[in-house]
Formats: structure tokens, sequence, C-alpha cells
């Protein structure tokens, strides 16, 4: 399997590592479309949206 490297990898990764998780909250008069859809438009820093996410989706998507 291919694997992603740079020369900072190492650093970035404990970086991530020490970003807390958050807590996705939802916002009724901005939603649209079926409940049941699946989709989300999250707002905010990318680092903590995929760390919000990561409880929910860990192993079940390969990239993004």
């Amino acid at each position: 399997m291919p694997i992603l490297n740079w020369l900072t990898r190492d650093e970035d990764i404990r970086t991530a590592q020490r970003v807390p998780y958050r807590l996705l909250e939802e916002v009724p008069e901005l939603s649209a479309g079926d409940v049941g859809a699946g989709n989300m438009l999250i707002e905010g820093d990318n680092l903590e949206a995929l760390k919000a996410l990561l409880p929910f989706y860990a192993g079940r998507v390969k990239c993004i």
C-alpha cells in the first residue's frame, strides 16, 4: 500500500495528535434536504473538523 511521506511528517503527526476532539453541533436553521441523507457541511478548521469526524468514520474512509 502506498504511504505519503514528507520531511516533517513525524512532527506533523504529533501536532495533530495534540489537537483536542471537538463536538459537532447541528444548526437546525441551516439544515436543508432529507435528514437521513447523511450529508454534512462543517465550518471550521480542517484539522478540528477531521478530528470531530474520526470517532464516526475511523477505518471507513481511505482518503479525503
